[in-house]
């Protein structure tokens, strides 16, 4: 016999989940608890009969074959089991550690059992009858606060929906799922309301109450509901005293409370959002901590009180917030170096170390008093001396304390266990945290979006180097854009890694493990790893189950150390130095490109933002990171504008004002990087608005101050961009390795020009020689153009043999003269094409020595045909052997293939 158990005291989801197990297994008998809620019980009254659930005492006496045991890890003994009974649990809670090893295990974190069930229903059977479906979704709105707990996963949601889609009945649910308290748990959750203290941990409000109720049979665990929706504490503890004993019932609101610990130290369990336990006072005896005085109910109360700091986990630590591998400086450092390092690494203060151990703080305003009065003193005696210092797991609260009471804004985060700096945590780190400004690093988890995102084989290959970097203990990242997009549901498939160690150490490791190549950049700790050649290979080693397409793999995987980077003067390149994946991000344009999403081991798919970039993608923003960013870096006020039109977002005020400031500074970039810029920006959907936004604010006319903006240039530029190119007029691919259509529009956007200024802007940009000729070509032809009118078609041909396609094109967009559009369109597409019959080769055949005579006579037939004095090649021959007579030469007869018959 089979049968399906699950604990005392049933919920809905309890029984939720044993109906999901008999459906699963319809041989299966599911046999009720002795003790049902009471909001369970009046269900099964009136319900009952449809479902197949019976009593303990109406179990067959038969031998147990297989128990599966739901939603929780306690079994209890029945006649008919024994040694031979295979016992399966299936539960949502964590898993106990003193399970038997021979029992069959699966556990999955999900806001109710009962979702596990539906999923398997849903996936392998047909139609559920409908009271079926309203008890499976009593059991997950029980225990997902119909879907409002945090531990709701979005698992649950599909499942109620699957069972609404079944016929699930709403109306029967609210019915059951709040009922009103019984006279009885009325009295003890009164009793409880007036006995409620709150205790403070870590910053989370803890509510313990204790009551009196020796005759109590109902449940609490509704009253334990009634009074967590009202108070809505961190956490809830409920100390019951019935003739039973004391139970104990307790519910979490925060991740930061792990109330299955706390039950089990009592005996009992749950999971950590929800958990119970009984613990029964020995007759005649006491509990091993209660105290001389002390009733049983007090004890557990005390000793429930003492146990909790251990389990009460702050809401942010300084782990969470603390900058790793911090810069440190030693007792002889002078003051002018150490101003060097502030000046270069922009920190405020540095710890002052001595033997391994901290022995003050220098600060900025120390050190600038110093050099000042050109007393170039020691860290030493600049510093404010003392042993201060901060653990990793101390809270944020703790941290606010010490600075307060020290007044050092920059704290080191020693490791209690080696003594050793591990860190550093600043007041700006912390006012970030406290106001609000910048969500805790992993809090949010991405794996789930990123696992959709990808493509099946960059997934696999994503882990494959995840794995790797774990087995190097190296923690690796994707940062950046990509990070961004997948926030915005607009995700690429191009990621960059950033490693929180030796990149090109990692890149070697994977070049041993699945071939390819390395080629290591040492100055910057970068590492591309080229795997084109082992494209099919990696396939299948990364392939599971079907295989991946080798195509759908990266012919190059780009691999980073985390640095930073400092800036020697205004626009130079950067100095690189290794450091966190904190400082990596720190090094970036916008708020809104730092985050990081981590991959290696348990902390797969954590959000990472230190730098308040979620808040202001949420927002809309896009935010300069600090006040020097445009002067390090001046193109990024081109990238602000990219980013604010591209995602419709809004320049926040400060930055805009910050680059107002950093105008001056564009003149100091170099033709290529602008043009770089503009490159990008010409290559975006929104370019239009994106060069108009430049315009606005004055960039353009920071870049060059006779570049052109209207109406009129951004029709053009758009149609340069978008409108299809007619075949008939030849146009290249591209032009000075840019695709045609940024080439086109450079051309229609300085075209117009008189040519010494386009040619200032060209010259200024740095544009493609080939660019720049057309260019100032398309100038001079928008000048002659309206001398061309009237004239002949071979006089028109003369004139614009040597012009490029593109350039006749681009004149011919610009202009809005039909006579000279007109001229321009029938020699594109008409007169260049044509050509005499008669070649060069056509006349040294005929005996005719080559010479200039050779230019002016095929000239001369091509120039019949473009004015219509000839039609035939007869008419050519004719004429041809009329301008040999003119010279007085005897040639033989033509005899090519042009002229046979």
């Amino acid at each position: 016999m089979h049968i399906i158990l699950t604990h005392e005291q049933a919920d809905f989801d309890a029984l939720g989940a044993m109906l999901g197990a008999y459906l699963m297994h319809n041989r299966a008998t599911p046999v009720l608890p002795r003790r049902l809620n009471r909001n369970v019980k009046a269900f099964l009254n009136l319900y009952g009969a449809d479902l197949p659930f019976i009593e303990i005492n109406d179990l067959p006496s038969q031998s147990i074959e297989t128990v599966t045991l739901v939603d929780t890890q306690s079994l209890i003994t029945l006649k008919g089991m024994g040694n031979h009974t295979i016992i399966q649990v299936v539960d949502h809670h964590s898993r106990r550690e003193d399970l038997p090893p021979d029992w069959k295990v699966t556990i999955d974190q999900t806001g109710a059992c009962t979702t596990l069930f539906v999923e398997g229903l849903h996936e392998h059977n047909g139609g559920i009858d409908p009271i079926h479906a309203t008890l499976l979704l009593l059991g997950i709105y029980e225990d997902t606060g119909s879907l409002t707990y945090a531990s709701t996963t979005p698992r649950d949601a599909r499942a109620v929906s699957y069972l609404l889609e079944q016929g699930a009945n709403l109306q029967i649910a609210n019915r059951y799922l709040n009922p009103a308290l019984s006279a009885e748990q009325r009295q003890v959750y009164d009793q409880l309301l007036a006995n409620a203290r709150t205790i403070w941990i870590h910053g989370q409000q803890i509510l313990l109450a204790t009551a009196e109720a020796p005759g109590m049979t109902d449940e609490i665990s509704s009253v334990a509901h009634k009074i967590r929706d009202l108070l809505d504490p961190a956490a809830l503890f409920l100390l019951v005293q019935t003739g039973e004993g004391i139970r104990l019932v307790a519910r979490s609101t925060s991740d930061q409370v792990d109330v299955s610990k706390i039950a089990a130290h009592f005996g009992g369990g749950g999971h950590h959002r929800a958990a119970a336990a009984l613990v029964k006072v020995p007759s005649g005896g006491t509990l091993p901590y209660q105290t001389e005085g002390e009733s049983p109910l007090q004890s557990v109360a005390r000793e429930l009180e003492h146990i909790l700091p251990s389990h009460v986990h702050p809401s942010t630590t300084v782990r969470q917030i603390m900058s790793a591998q911090p810069l440190t400086l030693s007792p002889d450092t002078p003051a002018e170096k150490a101003l060097q390092l502030m000046q270069r690494y922009g920190y405020e203060g540095y710890p002052i170390l001595e033997h391994g151990k901290v022995v003050g703080l220098l600060t900025r305003r120390a050190v600038d008093r110093a050099v000042s009065h050109r007393m170039n003193l020691t860290a030493a005696s600049l510093m404010e001396a003392g042993e201060v210092s901060v653990s990793p797991d101390d809270s944020i609260e703790h941290v606010r304390d010490v600075m307060i009471n020290t007044g050092w804004g920059q704290l080191p985060v020693v490791d209690p266990s080696t003594g050793q700096v591990v860190g550093i945590v600043t007041r700006t780190d912390l006012l970030r945290h406290i106001t609000g400004h910048a969500p805790v690093p992993g809090r949010m988890n991405l794996a789930r979006r990123l696992e959709t995102a990808l493509p099946p084989a960059r997934l696999a290959l994503l882990k494959a180097v995840a794995a790797e970097a774990r087995r190097m203990h190296q923690a690796i990242y994707i940062v950046g854009g990509f990070v961004r997009d997948l926030l915005l549901d607009r995700p690429g498939v191009d990621f960059d890694l950033v490693v929180e160690g030796d990149a090109i150490a990692l890149a070697n490791a994977l070049t041993r493990r699945f071939g390819g190549r390395v080629l290591a950049h040492f100055r910057f700790g970068t590492a591309k790893w080229k795997i084109e050649e082992q494209r099919e290979h990696l396939a299948e080693v990364l392939s599971e189950k079907n295989r991946f397409n080798p195509l759908d793999l990266p012919e190059t995987l780009d691999l980073i150390s985390a640095r930073t980077e400092f800036y020697d003067y205004p626009t130079a390149l950067p100095t690189v130095e290794r450091s966190s994946i904190k400082l990596d991000l720190h090094r970036r344009d916008f708020t809104i490109n730092t985050m990081a999403i981590r991959l290696d081991g348990p902390h797969y798919g954590n959000l990472y933002d230190y730098w308040g970039g979620l808040r202001d993608l949420q927002a809309g923003l896009v935010r300069v990171l600090h006040s020097l960013s445009f002067v390090d870096d001046p193109t990024r006020q081109l990238r602000a504008v990219r980013f604010e039109q591209r995602f419709n977002f809004k320049i926040e005020a400060r930055t805009l004002q910050l680059m107002q400031e950093g105008h001056p500074l564009i003149r100091n970039l170099s033709g290529d990087r602008l043009r770089h810029e503009l490159n990008l920006i010409l290559q975006e959907e929104k370019a239009i608005a994106m060069l108009s936004r430049l315009n606005e604010l004055g960039l353009l006319r920071a870049i060059h101050p006779d570049i052109p903006w209207s109406d009129e240039v951004a029709e053009s530029i758009r149609n340069a961009l978008n409108q299809p190119v007619p075949q008939e007029w030849k146009l290249p691919e591209e032009a000075g390795n840019l695709p045609i259509r940024i080439a086109l529009a450079y051309l229609v956007w300085f075209g117009r020009l008189p040519i010494e200024k386009a040619f200032s802007i060209a010259d200024r940009l740095r544009l493609p020689g080939i660019l720049q000729t057309q260019i100032v070509l398309t100038c001079q032809l928008q000048r002659d153009l309206p001398s061309l009118v009237g004239l002949r078609p071979s006089q028109v041909a003369s004139r614009l043999d040597s012009i490029p396609s593109m350039v006749l094109y681009t004149t011919y967009t610009l202009n809005k003269d039909e006579p000279q559009r007109a001229i321009l369109e029938s020699y594109a597409t008409q007169w260049r094409f044509i050509q005499p019959v008669t070649t060069g080769e056509t006349l040294r055949e005929m005996g005719l020595p080559p010479g200039p005579l050779y230019k002016e006579i095929l000239g001369t037939l091509r120039t019949a045909w473009l004015d219509g004095l000839i039609h035939s090649k007869e008419e050519e021959l004719a004429l041809l052997d009329q301008l040999l007579q003119q010279q007085n030469l005897e040639v033989k007869p033509p005899r090519g293939r042009n002229y046979h018959p």
